[in-house]
């Protein structure tokens, strides 16, 4: 019934390894999970991140989802990691949630990340401020 219809999901992500933060979103997915398979068959995604550490929220004590608190959207194509970036694409996410090498290997589990084309930052009830992707 919501087949074309957008649909959202909570995906574990990592940017890189710890000591060395690449701002490309690196993702650990499996094709038997429905929002992978629309994602194999249109790839444009978003992705919001709410503004977890800022100064504001954390000093006044505000839920990160506030909408008084910044968050980033990013936009682009969801892409497969080409063989050549597996490795730091398992160091990445195998770095920042160890629980995944425990999940079961039967799930056919692969790399996925988002090509960024373009950058919005909220940062306050609505005012949206695009930014560069160079940048």
């Amino acid at each position: 019934q919501i087949q074309g219809m957008p649909y959202g999901n909570c995906l574990l992500l990592s940017d890189g390894p710890i000591n060395n933060s690449t701002g490309i979103p690196f993702f650990y997915v499996t094709p038997k999970d429905n929002t992978v398979t629309d994602l194999l068959k249109n790839p444009m995604a978003s992705l919001t991140l709410p503004e977890a550490d800022g100064n504001f929220c954390r000093k006044n004590v505000i839920d990160p989802e506030d909408a008084r608190c910044a968050r980033l959207t990013l936009t682009g194509q969801m892409v497969t990691v080409p063989p050549e970036e597996v490795e730091f694409a398992k160091q990445a996410m195998f770095s920042r949630h160890p629980v995944v090498r425990k999940w079961p290997r039967s799930y056919e589990w692969f790399f996925m990340k988002m090509n960024i084309e373009h950058i919005w930052l909220q940062s306050w009830y609505g005012e949206v401020s695009p930014i560069a992707v160079e940048e």
